[in-house]
């Protein structure tokens, strides 16, 4: 179970580019890393040339080690998955 009040909570995140792609990654501020995809120099080059690119699905994990498990996991799935993981997130 995660502890809400743990510093180091991380997630794993979805977001949607302008070209209808997915991208993952992970982050402890996904707001935050979105608005980097957005309008930093710092965001992944993937979505760089994709812009802008809206936040679709967020998992918190309980460490930086299961969010890189995780975000390799979502990575393998097909796009008909990762839809359907984002469909069935409570909103």
């Amino acid at each position: 179970m995660l502890d809400p009040k743990s510093p180091s909570r991380w997630f794993v995140y979805m977001v949607a580019c302008r070209d209808q792609s997915l991208y993952t990654g992970i982050s402890v501020a996904p707001e935050q890393r979105v608005k980097e995809h957005n309008h930093s120099p710092r965001g992944a080059r993937y979505t760089r040339a994709r812009r802008p690119v809206t936040l679709v699905y967020t998992e918190a994990v309980e460490s930086r080690s299961a969010a890189l498990q995780r975000e390799s996991a979502i990575k393998r799935l097909s796009r008909q998955a990762k839809l359907a993981l984002i469909r069935k997130q409570p909103r």
